[in-house]
């Protein structure tokens, strides 16, 4: 139950087909992970999901909710594919750069700042932040902006109120199969 409630928490946007990913901190205390997991993504698979750790620690898991036909797209920017090349990520393949993420996580001392493409940031904000994490920031909310400021804030908006109105419907008793939403669905009826 806590992976849900983190997921309505921390991944509202992504729940409601509004944004590629989110990736957040999950205790996992009393609580089996891989079975929960599992669980989760018997309900997210059928809505275009998936929810994966991509690192473990030591009372909880660093959780990855995305929607892959999104990511794949996202990752295939020239822009973003130009930065993970440069990051040494093997193509734009979804998959093997996920798995480059994970051993970045596990092996790298620092946080991987390239990490902000996998989660739907603008490539331009994501390579400025790399450039210089400070000089020239336009905009915080989920991420820095250093270029399109109203874009982002506007941005930022909607995915604060969708998380308000994701917390009110979860306290309303509402289910994770009810609010994660099938972006699929035009393809999947034929329309």
């Amino acid at each position: 139950m806590q992976i849900e409630h983190a997921l309505i928490e921390h991944g509202a946007p992504t729940l409601a087909g509004l944004k590629t990913a989110n990736l957040f901190p999950v205790k996992t205390e009393g609580e089996d992970a891989i079975r929960s997991l599992r669980r989760v993504n018997r309900i997210l698979n059928g809505k275009g999901m998936r929810a994966i750790p991509l690192k473990r620690e030591k009372d909880g898991i660093l959780l990855y909710l995305f929607r892959p036909e999104r990511l794949q797209k996202d990752l295939r920017q020239p822009e973003a594919a130009c930065i993970l090349k440069e990051m040494g990520y093997p193509g734009s393949r979804m998959d093997q750069c996920i798995l480059c993420l994970i051993r970045h996580l596990k092996e790298d001392d620092s946080f991987p700042h390239e990490i902000g493409l996998f989660l739907g940031y603008p490539p331009s904000d994501v390579k400025s932040f790399m450039a210089s994490s400070r000089e020239g920031v336009k905009c915080t909310g989920c991420w820095k902006a250093y270029s399109n400021q109203e874009e982002a804030e506007r941005t930022f908006e909607k995915y604060r109120k969708c998380t308000c109105v994701y917390r009110r419907k979860m306290k309303s008793g509402r289910s994770l199969e009810s609010l994660a939403v099938n972006t699929d669905r035009q393809k999947n009826s034929g329309l």
